[in-house]
């Protein structure tokens, strides 16, 4: 039985994946549970058709994403941060921090999606910002002393 899957099931196939599957599993279990449909002839088409559209929508998005990472590898970000004795910080510097110096610059994004090891001292340190599954950046930044 050729099955189209509505949603990722485990140890068979992902999302709008064709499968062949027993009988008694497609009809009463996969089908019954809504995680997947026949696979018709025009179920297929509208497969194709779906996965096509996508496709396009896909490639913008990820065009957009390289538009926006070129432009953060552009920037020079300086990250002011109180400092103790030495070149040891109070506190720290992390991912909220870079958020708020990227805004500054003039790019939104948002701090989930930035991930830095927490920076406890002075010096140049690399965030690395997901812009999309397929595209992510390596931001370089420098913490700097805060004037007083």
């Amino acid at each position: 039985m050729e099955l189209i899957l509505k949603q990722d099931v485990e140890n068979l196939g992902f999302k709008d994946d064709v499968v062949t599957v027993k009988n008694g599993y497609g009809r009463n279990f996969l089908i019954p549970q809504g995680q997947a449909i026949l696979a018709t002839v025009s179920a297929k088409k509208v497969l194709a058709e779906n996965l096509k559209q996508r496709a396009f929508k896909e490639k913008k998005i990820v065009d957009d994403a390289n538009k926006i990472a070129d432009a953060l590898k552009a920037l020079e970000v300086k990250i002011a941060a109180k400092v103790g004795t030495g070149d040891k910080l109070f506190g720290s510097v992390n991912n909220i921090d870079v958020a708020a110096a990227l805004e500054k610059e003039g790019q939104t994004i948002d701090k989930k999606f930035i991930t830095v090891t927490t920076v406890k001292r002075l010096g140049k340190y690399t965030a690395v910002v997901r812009l999309h599954r397929a595209v992510s950046v390596d931001l370089e930044f420098e913490v700097v002393a805060q004037a007083n």
